[in-house]
């Protein structure tokens, strides 16, 4: 832990970007927390005393990666233990005792879900060591646990999904990290390859996780399309760098995997919110600066993307590290988790892109659509409009899509439960059937979606959220 954050003042640390799903409730957060022991173990190290860099662990892969490699001089109980998960990932033979397997599988469920909740708890404890509290900070939390509340029906509903659809292929091994997994939202049917959207989910760079894209995997499997949520490394797991290589290798392994699933591997579309649209812009640029030097070799190409989709996004980190001070993101915060102010400028998508160094990376970029709502306090809305007319004049296909109104969360989050139709949803589903005429056909007789949360709830968490 750089030692930056230990000097912070004692302020309140107003709001976590996109956090709404990880601070629904203790309970909510043990039903969407998936049986993944390499990821606790990474928490676990994380919050040790020394505040030193944490150091590597151990890799561990599944069959579905077809990566058989063991760690030099790994000890006998990993061995073990990576086998047992390896053959859990790949569907084994279990299931001939159907009653052992089921009560063996429920006793480590719940011993799971009391470390990593215990674990969890620490890292939090940790984190508001270095943040202080003061009444601000508790009048913040008190707010976002009546937002929770508000919108707890619809969390137990999603997360019930979560765990319990058939149609969802939880933690898939894209790489060699314990946080390189994904999960996989199928449709109903599989007549015929299928469009993917790889999406990165928001979470203020501090708590991203796979399972909050998990409303949106629902309802774009319904229409047909396959999503893969990407989990990634978070602060102070690893920093911005971290992140921007997690992405890659989980869009990378879409690209190159997804047809095994049922996808299209020439109808991938990348997605961010939040946080995640950040890491997932740069992660883009990133390639479409490799792409552009001579000879750089690369797992995946942006010709294999039809387009990139921000959702609530920043793309210029020098006209946002104020704000997000003002917000409780501290600047000393904020810097170590972008590796001190000399990198702000190489993940500002916005200001790279503009850098005559890069060549013609700019015209190796796919469509860029951004999605903004005005009334978005915890990032302008300005941040997309900034970065769409940027890319219009370096002659990038892009454009900016606000919404009047809709705050950080409500284009996520309350419009989704609210049911009926959705602006954002059906502007982003019309982007990806754009070339299909059947589809749009399919669409437009499409059933409305059932409401999740009472409308009198969803308006007073509009008004309540701290966000």
């Amino acid at each position: 832990m750089p030692s930056q954050i230990l000097s912070m003042p004692n302020r309140p640390f107003d709001s976590l970007l996109s956090a709404i799903p990880t601070s629904s409730s203790s309970s909510a957060a043990m039903l969407l927390k998936e049986k993944d022991e390499a990821s606790a173990s990474l928490l676990h190290s994380t919050i040790e005393e020394d505040n030193t860099k944490m150091r590597p662990l151990l890799s561990r892969s599944s069959s579905l990666t077809g990566n058989n490699s063991m760690p030099m001089g790994a000890p006998r109980f990993y061995q073990k233990r990576r086998r047992r998960t390896a053959s859990e990932d790949s569907l084994p033979s279990f299931c001939n005792d159907t009653a052992r397997t089921s009560a063996s599988s429920f006793g480590n469920e719940v011993r799971q879900v009391a470390s990593e909740t215990f674990l969890l708890t620490r890292l939090g404890l940790k984190m508001l060591s270095y943040l202080g509290v003061g009444y601000k900070w508790i009048s913040k939390f008190l707010a976002l646990g009546c937002y929770a509340l508000l919108l707890f029906p619809g969390f137990i509903q999603v997360g019930y999904y979560y765990f319990f659809s058939s149609h969802i292929r939880r933690s898939i091994v894209y790489g060699d990290k314990p946080r390189n997994r994904l999960d996989l939202y199928l449709p109903k049917n599989n007549n015929g390859p299928k469009p993917v959207v790889a999406f990165v989910t928001g979470g203020a760079w501090i708590i991203g996780y796979k399972a909050w894209g998990s409303l949106l995997g629902q309802q774009l499997s319904d229409r047909d399309i396959i999503v893969a949520c990407l989990d990634y490394r978070n602060f102070p797991q690893g920093t911005i760098s971290d992140m921007v290589t997690d992405a890659s290798q989980g869009i990378s392994f879409v690209c190159n995997n997804i047809a095994e699933y049922g996808g299209d591997p020439n109808r991938i579309y990348v997605m961010g919110q939040s946080a995640g649209a950040h890491i997932a812009a740069c992660t883009i640029v990133e390639q479409a600066i490799k792409e552009a030097g001579e000879g750089e070799s690369t797992s995946w190409s942006l010709s294999q993307i039809k387009a990139y989709f921000g959702l609530s996004g920043g793309y210029n980190l020098f006209n946002l590290i104020d704000h997000f001070h003002s917000r409780g993101l501290y600047r000393s915060v904020f810097l170590s988790i972008m590796e001190g102010e000399e990198s702000l400028q190489r993940f500002s998508p916005e200001v790279m892109i503009q850098d005559p160094n890069i060549g013609n990376a700019a015209s190796l970029l796919p469509p860029i659509v951004l999605f903004h709502g005005t009334g978005d306090y915890s990032i302008p809305s300005d941040a997309s409009k900034s970065f769409a007319e940027t890319l219009k004049r370096l002659g990038v296909t892009a454009e900016s899509i606000l919404y009047e109104g809709k705050t950080h969360t409500d284009v996520f989050l309350q419009d989704p439960m609210r049911g009926g139709k959705d602006d954002m949803f059906e502007d982003l589903v019309a982007y990806i059937h754009s070339g299909d005429a059947d589809a749009r056909a399919r669409d437009a007789t499409a059933p409305p979606r059932r409401r999740l949360v009472p409308e009198c709830m969803l308006k007073m968490a509009h008004n309540i959220s701290p966000f």
